[in-house]
């Protein structure tokens, strides 16, 4: 089954609201093996949506609308399904039942126009929602399907998974299961390179790459249709073991997982603790490893020292070192790391210096030059990076790489 879906709002369009109903949706569809194929945002407007509607009709068999359910003159969108499919309105009285309860339940009256809410398309399937005003409905007419959703996603959520998987279950014969492989220090295109004949050979499962957001990160997503979740991973289980082989000291986890979470993890496997300092990246790396819970059994202090007299006062850089090769070098950057392990105790110590821009960089050491220093166990090692981006970006790059820097040298296989 093909399926189209429709947000219905101006502030939709308006950019006031972000479409964050449609990614969900399109996620919890492709589980249940219905392609869904565009997706459309219309204004509060009774004709453009019914064109919509019709549009969309002629591609597909299943649209799930969002928005418009509500009490004003301005939520038009079961009026426009019934127009679209020749239906009358009427009032469902165990619907305003339901209203008015809710009103009841929190001291609140009802007005006349929330009365609106429950008038209903003539045949429809009511969809109960249990933590709003606006009821879904399902239509069925002329050998298509329409389901409408409220907009509020806390409400959507919660009536699509009450209400329409289970329904829309009949429909799909096979479903897609997902295996995400999270990838970090090799950026999309180097990826791409080293597995082009695995995505140029692939039929079922698919090998999709992503850059999603984490920077310093891209993803493999693996996706499998079949009959059942079991054999849609028995398909999967190959692809994923050849791309291991292909990528594994690239690859930290899958699909969930976080790089400070694995991070984590694998100190804690060591029973080993660990220390920062930064300059560059200002707190950011130490946050991103406290924002994992039960880090205070691996994380002992943070310094940040983005001056150079609190390089010398925390730390203990030579201010010869800081002479000689500048705040922004291999040389501070191990001192820094070497510092930070010394002052905190810690097994592992981690640092950063670089240039975030936009301003302060020069021909030899330009905007995104950033050094990693890494002190374990009294051993000394820098990386030299040259990160690019606005300012925000090359300091979540720089934690990024920091955070790989640990995963590999405290996981004893590397991944």
């Amino acid at each position: 089954m093909n399926a189209e879906i429709i947000a219905v709002g101006t502030e939709l369009l308006l950019g006031d609201i972000v479409n964050t109903n449609a990614q969900y949706l399109s996620q919890e569809l492709a589980l249940l093996g219905i392609n869904v194929y565009r997706h459309t945002v219309i204004g509060d407007n009774l004709e453009r949506l019914q064109a919509a509607l019709g549009e969309a009709y002629s591609r597909c068999d299943l649209v799930i609308t969002t928005g418009g359910l509500g009490p004003t003159a301005d939520d038009i969108t079961k009026d426009a399904v019934a127009a679209y499919f020749g239906l009358q309105m009427r009032l469902d009285e165990p619907s305003l039942e339901q209203i008015a309860s809710f009103f009841t339940r929190i001291g609140s009256e009802m007005t006349e126009n929330n009365r609106r809410q429950a008038i209903i398309p003539e045949g429809a399937l009511i969809l109960d929602n249990p933590v709003g005003t606006a009821p879904g409905c399902t239509v069925e007419a002329n050998g298509k399907i329409c389901i409408l959703l409220p907009g509020p996603p806390r409400e959507m959520i919660r009536m699509f998974n009450s209400h329409v998987t289970s329904y829309l279950h009949k429909f799909s014969n096979d479903i897609l299961v997902s295996r995400v492989l999270r990838l970090v220090g090799i950026g999309e295109s180097a990826m791409e390179a080293q597995i082009a004949d695995i995505l140029a050979a692939q039929t079922n499962p698919t090998v999709a790459p992503y850059a999603l957001g984490r920077p310093g990160e891209v993803v493999l997503r693996i996706s499998a249709k079949a009959a059942d979740e079991s054999a849609a991973k028995a398909l999967i289980k190959p692809v994923a073991n050849a791309l291991y082989e292909r990528l594994g000291d690239y690859i930290y986890g899958e699909d969930d997982d976080s790089l400070p979470a694995v991070v984590v993890a694998a100190l804690k496997r060591r029973g080993m603790t660990v220390a920062t300092a930064e300059s560059i990246t200002g707190g950011m790396l130490s946050a991103a490893i406290v924002s994992v819970s039960g880090a205070s059994q691996v994380f002992n202090e943070g310094y940040v020292t983005y001056s150079n007299d609190a390089k010398i006062r925390q730390l203990g850089v030579s201010p010869d070192t800081l002479a000689k090769y500048g705040a922004v070098s291999e040389q501070v950057a191990m001192d820094m790391a070497a510092g930070a392990a010394k002052a905190a105790g810690a097994d592992i110590a981690i640092s950063t210096t670089g240039i975030a821009g936009p301003d302060g960089g020069s021909a030899e050491k330009p905007v995104g030059l950033t050094y990693i220093g890494l002190c374990y166990n009294g051993k000394l090692s820098a990386k030299k990076f040259i990160l690019f981006g606005g300012r925000n970006r090359i300091r979540d790059r720089a934690v990024a790489h920091a955070l790989d820097m640990l995963r590999r040298e405290v996981s004893a296989d590397g991944k």
